[in-house]
């Protein structure tokens, strides 16, 4: 069994961030999850969740091909991903943020990847 994209804990704490981005209380949120493909270069730093669909997540996307940016995606979406060796996309059980989202941003665009 795959186990979900996210868990409950960050489900809250994204909606969370999503409502407080929205309010404007907050404009630079750390990451709250890193997803990414096993059996491809594609990952996902997401740091808020539109509490208006509960399926629309804002952050760092990278989907390989040298090019990461800041933007939405479903995670719904996400969930209906198979890479090239028919493995889905997986949570990082190990991941811990370090610095605010738009500084991986930064570091990302410079190394042509996210790097941590």
């Amino acid at each position: 069994m795959i186990p979900p994209l996210i868990t409950a804990e960050q489900r809250a704490q994204l909606l969370a961030n999503g409502q407080a981005y929205a309010a404007g209380y907050a404009s630079d949120l750390l990451p709250v999850v890193r997803l990414f493909t096993p059996d491809a270069h594609a990952t996902w730093l997401l740091a808020a969740l539109d509490p208006a669909d509960g399926d629309t997540a804002y952050g760092l996307c990278d989907v390989g091909i040298g090019m990461p940016e800041l933007g939405h995606v479903k995670l719904s979406e996400l969930a209906s991903i198979v890479g090239p060796l028919k493995q889905s996309i997986l949570r990082d059980l190990y991941f811990r943020p370090t610095r605010p989202l738009s500084e991986y941003a930064q570091l990302a665009q410079l190394n042509g990847s996210i790097i941590d």
